[in-house]
């Protein structure tokens, strides 16, 4: 069973916190996290490209030249794709990138992205994070005071517009809930910053 330390706002070791051992302590497994990475981002993607093929560019109806007795090459419209203005060879068309992932497999990879951060020495517990004010600066003291990679994660145990708002115009600092983790967060970041009470609820979601 892994044993992190727990920190409060100012960076000072409170106590420490025995974290789930199939949660938090399992062999990571990277086959999975590939693969949710890479569907992801896949479902990222728009797929709303788009370019004219020869029927659909305007013009071209009449044959540049007749057939025979030119000396040129055969032409039959001026918006076939070897001519400027000619239509796009093979080009992009609207298509869906998505891909599914089994739930199951999504499940091991979360969990296989959260035992890899706290093998890795990244992963803080955060005793509780209370902001009265919207307040970008008091946030920032609190990133710095962890002393935190250059990409950081706060998980919230649910939502807190005070601490979204605060923490969204710093750079590298992403804030999610713990029932919406996704394996390309965990893993796009150096740090993940738990709240302790996001904790019991990860832990309750993914056992």
């Amino acid at each position: 069973m892994p044993t992190v330390s727990v920190f409060d706002m100012t960076g000072k070791k409170v106590s420490d916190i025995d974290l789930a051992d199939g949660i938090f302590g399992i062999e990571p497994s990277i086959p999975a996290m590939h693969l949710c990475v890479v569907a992801y981002l896949a479902n990222q993607r728009q797929g709303t490209q788009s370019t004219l093929t020869r029927s659909e560019v305007s013009g071209g109806g009449k044959k540049p030249w007749k057939q025979k007795g030119t000396g040129r090459a055969r032409q039959g419209s001026t918006r076939a794709p070897q001519w400027y203005h000619g239509g796009i060879a093979h080009g992009p068309k609207p298509r869906s990138y998505h891909k599914d992932v089994n739930k199951k497999v999504k499940r091991l990879a979360i969990r296989s992205a959260l035992s890899a951060k706290v093998a890795d020495n990244e992963l803080i517990v955060l005793d509780s994070l209370t902001l009265e004010n919207i307040k970008t600066k008091e946030m920032a003291k609190v990133v710095n005071s962890l002393e935190t990679g250059k990409k950081v994660l706060f998980i919230l145990p649910e939502k807190n517009d005070v601490i979204y708002r605060s923490a969204r115009n710093i750079a590298g600092v992403k804030t999610i809930l713990a029932s919406s983790l996704n394996v390309y967060d965990l893993l796009n970041c150096d740090t993940v910053v738990v709240l302790k009470d996001a904790v019991s609820k990860i832990e309750e979601v993914y056992a």
